[in-house]
């Protein structure tokens, strides 16, 4: 009985620590990458938003200072308890 509780144990824990993440590319143009970067990003709790956020690329690109988008990439990281959605823009 005492294996088994201790199995539980690590079980649990493996599973309160485990995290996926994801990305991939959205979109790509002609324009030149540059160096400017640009993220917008949202982070849930418990399945709580805290505030308001838009995740789009015009924001990213806006918060990069970014006119002329070349890529966009979106990235989603979670785990037990939490979660964020990034969507990353580069340009000029």
């Amino acid at each position: 009985m005492k294996i088994v509780k201790n199995a539980l144990v690590v079980i649990g824990a493996a599973l309160l620590f485990a995290s996926c993440s994801v990305s991939g590319p959205l979109m790509v143009t002609n324009n030149t990458i540059g160096n400017k970067k640009g993220e917008a990003s949202r982070k849930i709790i418990l399945g709580i938003t805290f505030g308001h956020t838009d995740l789009g690329a015009i924001t990213a690109a806006r918060k990069g200072g970014i006119t002329k988008i070349a890529t966009v990439d979106w990235k989603f990281s979670g785990g037990f308890f939490s979660k964020t959605y990034t969507t990353t823009v580069t340009g000029e």
